[in-house]
């Protein structure tokens, strides 16, 4: 399924075709509904919700990328970030943007929209595969925390089995919380309530969902007294 930039508005029911059950479920008020998704795209709202760590955690995705290179994001993110990364990589390069729910699509295509070199498609991170060249950098920034646990599992192979020798994965999301970080009570509560795929990630690495871990080489940074991390994955 591919939707290219500048496509029309969709009728309201159309936002909801073919979006998987976890998400109207669950994400439907953050992801899915496009009257909340136009009120919470903003840089206000990313910065908030990651309590003024936006902006290092958006870094450490934008430092991994090399201009002219072959870049794959795999779903939107609220805020400048994906116009940014594919400001970084410049016409020399690729920047491809994907996400499954027709609204961020829409948000993604508006972004991106005056750079030629970018291409928005509507397609599922667990099966979205390069159709010419590999990627020289995927970037999964806050979604594995997003999805039912199965999910994380074909996510995180489908990115790994897509990298070339040399080429890197940047895995952006959340962490256990060191015990005195009193963000992390906050964060359980959240989690209970509204992220109930996020405590997965409080309990194993991100390592332990590759098939083949010992085929990469991982590299694990912490933020903001370990409720985050960046985890590059270089295949060796």
């Amino acid at each position: 399924m591919t939707m290219t930039r500048n496509h029309p508005k969709l009728d309201e029911d159309l936002y909801y075709e073919g979006v998987p059950d976890y998400m109207t479920e669950v994400y439907d008020w953050a992801y899915v509904d496009p009257k909340r998704v136009r009120l919470l795209d903003r840089n206000s709202v990313v910065k908030t919700l990651l309590f003024t760590n936006d902006q290092r955690l958006m870094q450490s995705y934008l430092d991994e990328i090399t201009p002219g290179s072959r870049v794959w994001q795999v779903a939107h993110v609220y805020g400048d970030l994906v116009a940014r990364a594919a400001d970084k990589v410049g016409p020399a390069g690729a920047f491809h943007l994907t996400d499954i729910t027709p609204i961020q699509i829409e948000h993604g295509s508006r972004k991106l929209a005056a750079k030629p070199w970018t291409r928005v498609v509507r397609a599922d991170a667990a099966h979205w595969q390069a159709e010419d060249r590999p990627y020289d950098l995927i970037c999964s920034f806050f979604l594995l925390h997003e999805v039912p646990e199965d999910k994380k599992y074909l996510i995180v192979n489908n990115i790994l089995d897509q990298l070339p020798k040399g080429g890197k994965a940047v895995f952006v999301d959340y962490h256990r919380p060191h015990p005195l970080q009193p963000i992390g009570w906050l964060l359980r509560g959240v989690n209970a309530w509204l992220e109930p795929f996020a405590k997965a990630l409080w309990d194993r690495e991100i390592c332990t969902y590759a098939r083949n871990p010992a085929a990469f080489a991982w590299q694990k940074k912490t933020f903001f007294g370990g409720v985050y991390q960046r985890v590059v994955v270089t295949h060796a």
